[in-house]
């Protein structure tokens, strides 16, 4: 028996602001990770090309094991494998600090990304489906939580890097506490369950055609993303030459501008559609990474990185609203547009170390600014909108 408007319409606005939150302990996570990465190198023992190696295996454990979130899911229903698989995310979180050298690192860096990445595909179909039974668009400001909890992670780290604390001490208590606030979060979203008679869903689906033109526009923001998050820190310390408090609120000062851009993104789309916020969003990220390259100082590094977060910030979301129009298949286009940005972003920092290994950070960021020079001329393949009030999804759930 159907529940009344009244009462449906209360029910989905608490999953709303319950995959929120969840959104928000994922991003805490990532946050405390990125600004103690200088100090779990120097712990390691790494240099800058040994820690893109590492960096590389989040990549790894996330392409192998993310396909498995849908699986997972299906057995054991969208509530309950949210709640598995984001503890094992936020007890991950734990592992990197205490790696004594370049093998363990990578080890442990690889369950790291693992845990992560099945995490995010469990929430992120969580969230679109909230957003459908809505009928308005929750995807941006979803991921604005996200870079809130990222903020508030880094604000975190940049706290304990002030003080000196131990990272394995900051981190050990940092994933306890999550733990916990992503358990009480979990309570509240949709607890969907795949219908008796439906199959599960394949280990690994190609992405269709028409999905990787917006999955390159994807790449090209998380690229500039995933840089700007892991490296940003490490860029002031060795480039510039700044505190260990100072690098650490450069990655503060990135994750609030991706923020903000977020928590407000749904209204700019719906006033200057997707593809001029985009190509705008482009130019200030081109710009912010022209100020990174030729920054004299740290505040115009900061300046630059915040630019940055403020032009890629939507495109995420807007790539995930595009591939669900994009063929007969929204789930399919999703979850391959979902494999191309996060596999991407969590090879950038790799990458990143790689290229700075073999000439230097300045050149790293160099081609960073032209992939977001990229933003512009690709933003044409993003439409935004959303799915009409009781449409129809594209695989049947049952609301337990």
């Amino acid at each position: 028996m159907a529940a009344e408007p009244a009462l449906d319409q209360r029910k989905l606005r608490r999953a709303r602001i319950a995959i929120a939150a969840v959104f928000c302990v994922h991003g805490a996570v990532t946050g405390n990770f990125a600004t103690r990465v200088p100090w779990i190198q120097e712990h390691a023992g790494v240099s800058a090309g040994q820690l893109g190696l590492a960096l590389a295996f989040p990549a790894i454990g996330s392409s192998l094991l993310m396909p498995l979130s849908g699986a997972i899911t299906h057995r054991f229903g969208a509530r309950n494998a949210l709640r598995g698989l984001l503890a094992l995310w936020t007890l991950a979180l734990a592992l990197p600090a205490l790696a004594p050298n370049v093998y363990t690192l990578c080890a442990v860096l690889f369950a790291y990304g693992a845990s992560a990445g099945m995490a995010d595909v469990a929430m992120n179909a969580l969230g679109v489906e909230t957003e459908n039974r809505l009928g308005r668009s929750i995807m941006s400001s979803l991921h604005g939580m996200w870079s809130v909890g990222a903020l508030i992670g880094s604000a975190a780290g940049t706290l304990a890097a002030h003080l000196g604390a131990d990272a394995r001490l900051h981190h050990t208590v940092a994933a306890a506490v999550l733990t916990l606030l992503g358990l009480a979060a979990c309570q509240g979203v949709l607890d969907l369950r795949s219908a008796p008679e439906e199959a599960p869903p394949p280990r690994f689906a190609l992405p269709p055609r028409s999905a990787l033109a917006i999955g390159a526009v994807g790449f090209c923001a998380v690229v500039a993303e995933g840089a700007s998050l892991d490296w940003s820190a490490v860029y002031l310390r060795d480039v510039l030459d700044t505190s260990a408090g100072t690098a650490a609120a450069c990655t503060t000062a990135f994750t609030l501008a991706m923020a903000v851009a977020r928590l407000v993104g749904d209204r700019g789309v719906d006033r200057f559609g997707a593809v001029r916020t985009v190509r705008c969003g482009g130019i200030l990220a081109t710009l912010g990474g022209l100020l990174v390259v030729a920054a004299p100082g740290p505040a115009v590094a900061m300046a630059g990185f915040g630019l940055m977060g403020l032009g890629v910030a939507v495109v995420v979301p807007l790539a995930f609203a595009a591939a669900a129009r994009s063929g007969p298949n929204p789930s399919q286009a999703i979850a391959g547009v979902a494999t191309i940005t996060y596999t991407s972003g969590l090879v950038a920092p790799s990458a990143i170390g790689g290229i700075a290994d073999l000439t230097s950070l300045v050149v790293s960021f160099g081609l960073v600014t032209v992939l977001a020079l990229g933003l512009v001329a690709g933003a044409r393949v993003l439409r935004a909108g959303v799915r009409p009030r009781g449409a129809a999804d594209a695989a049947p759930v049952h609301q337990a």
